[in-house]
């Protein structure tokens, strides 16, 4: 068993647990500090995918008492129904256009400098979004309409640029489309499930030759990692916003991208890719 790969797998799967639902991009976050311990061999892309299956088995666990109920009532409630189909709907733009374009994103965006400038533009844009009028028009989850699922599906594409944030595009789309903050960050919640699965089952079956048996172990300890500390920030995350805006993560996303920037320039760090 190899400790040092282990303990980046650890390090990894707490990353992505603590950033995968808050506006700060996960993937951008994965990027980054595997370039910093040189973790960026083509099974340690499929990693970063895959270990987002254990962040979104935190939501699973967190909401399991209401998926539980949709389900039950997928054949006969109405609002369980119009839960399922609103995930679809909001699934499936992002789906489509990463099945069309995600090997050119990889090729060409997962690099350091690509995603610092994709945190500072993101944090530009919360910015200027905290700071419009927000009117609340759908208070709950259960009072959108496909219309309003299919403008956050669309949003949600534009975290097919590493360091833009699903949650991010999501929880911003979904207030400037006149969700309140809980409803905002609850939808942004149950489409990851949808999302996450279905990334990590697509790059396991486009990469599954790169991977053997061996390496089921760290696989399976990143995964846990993202699942326990994930589930800690989630629960967080919703008494946050009951009394909070995103400012801070703006700040902290623009401050962020502008010391990978110059950490490259000046050779401080010698970030790969540049």
């Amino acid at each position: 068993m190899d400790v040092g790969l282990l303990l980046k797998a650890v390090l990894l799967g707490i990353v992505e647990g603590l950033t995968e639902f808050l506006p700060v991009s996960s993937t951008g976050h994965l990027i980054l500090v595997g370039d910093l311990l040189n973790f960026n061999s083509d099974a340690a892309k499929v990693f970063e995918v895959v270990i987002q299956t254990g962040a979104m088995l935190a939501i699973i666990w967190e909401y399991r008492q209401r998926l539980t109920g949709v389900f039950r009532g997928l054949t006969s409630d109405r609002r369980s129904q119009q839960f399922v189909i609103h995930l679809a709907i909001a699934f499936a733009p992002a789906a489509l256009l990463g099945v069309l374009l995600g090997r050119h994103i990889t090729e060409y965006l997962f690099r350091p400098i690509p995603v610092a400038l994709a945190f500072i533009v993101g944090g530009v844009v919360i910015l200027w979004a905290e700071r419009r009028e927000h009117r609340i028009r759908i208070a709950r989850i259960d009072q959108m309409s496909w219309r309003d699922a299919l403008k956050i599906g669309c949003a949600q594409c534009l975290a097919l640029v590493p360091g833009t944030s699903r949650a991010g595009a999501t929880i911003i789309g979904a207030l400037l489309f006149g969700f309140s903050r809980t409803a905002a960050t609850e939808f942004s919640f149950f489409l990851a499930v949808p999302t996450l699965i279905g990334a990590g089952a697509y790059q396991l079956y486009k990469q599954h030759a790169l991977l053997t048996t061996s390496d089921l172990y760290w696989f399976g300890v990143g995964s846990v990692a993202a699942f326990v500390s994930a589930s800690v920030c989630v629960r967080w995350l919703l008494r946050y916003v009951s009394s909070h805006d995103f400012s801070v993560f703006a700040w902290y996303r623009i401050a962020f991208g502008i010391a990978v920037i110059l950490t490259a320039y000046t050779g401080l760090v010698s970030w790969t890719g540049n």
